[in-house]
């Protein structure tokens, strides 16, 4: 296998996650091409891993910490890592050791960096990103949110350890409407399609529901909510991972409707 860094010609199947064949994808819209260009000269980095036969399989996004969920300094901070594992496409590429070969690229670099450590998170429960495959590799739990984890690899004495940033508030709602309220970064394609799906519905409603969206790649807007990817009917969140299906959401604002009619 081969890692290397994304090249121009390799966006679009980066923008999707290597899920080109998906119909689901196009539904993401182009918010993560946006978000690339971006962060793309704010120290964005991206390394793609291909197959013996030159097929790319797996990607991993990683990125300074004074632009990720977390609170640091001098650390960069990995969004995603990702092996290709489904049927469809190039099919599943997992078991192969390119996970590792990913990450063991990713921290060779930000140590040439001048980073002081490689910040990671993961889910304590054996779905997507699991904690416990970081702490395989060397990485130490050193922060916790409901299911979230944090982890990391410091490279020097003196790195301080950082922590998740936490929720500071919920959206308000608004009487006599049904409130929807996306919470959008734009880095992850499940949680654009949370986005578009549930803008596609309010649609339905007209001045029934009123929909808000927050941009939280802006540093500002996401610090005063401390929420960067999420979805709200009025007070209650509906989970984006993995991304609720438009009958889902539709249906949650119609059985609010129904209460204020």
């Amino acid at each position: 296998m081969k890692v290397r860094d994304l090249t121009p010609e390799d966006k679009g199947l980066y923008c999707v996650c290597l899920e080109e064949w998906s119909d689901e994808m196009v539904e993401a819209g182009d918010h993560k091409s946006k978000w690339y260009d971006q962060m793309k000269d704010k120290g964005l980095r991206v390394k793609l891993v291909e197959d013996d036969n030159g097929v790319v399989s797996g990607m991993i996004q990683y990125l300074p910490i004074s632009y990720a969920f977390v609170q640091g300094q001098d650390l960069y901070v990995i969004l995603c890592i990702w092996v290709h594992g489904h049927k469809q496409g190039r099919g599943d590429c997992r078991k192969q050791g390119m996970g590792k070969a990913l990450l063991k690229a990713a921290e060779e670099d930000v140590r040439a960096l001048g980073a002081k450590g490689l910040v990671a998170w993961g889910l304590v429960i054996p779905v997507f990103i699991r904690a416990a495959w970081y702490k395989k590799q060397g990485y130490q739990m050193i922060d916790k949110n409901g299911v979230q984890a944090l982890l990391w690899k410091p490279f020097t004495d003196d790195a301080q350890k950082p922590t998740l940033i936490r929720p500071i508030k919920k959206p308000e709602k608004i009487i006599g409407q049904v409130t929807v309220t996306s919470f959008i970064n734009g880095w992850c394609p499940a949680t654009n399609i949370g986005y578009e799906r549930a803008k596609r519905a309010c649609a339905n409603f007209g001045d029934q529901v009123v929909f808000r969206k927050y941009d939280t790649s802006d540093r500002e807007v996401y610090m005063q909510w401390g929420i960067m990817d999420a979805l709200f009917v009025d007070d209650k969140e509906i989970n984006l991972g993995p991304p609720p299906s438009y009958e889902k959401i539709f249906k949650a604002i119609k059985k609010k409707a129904k209460k204020i009619k």
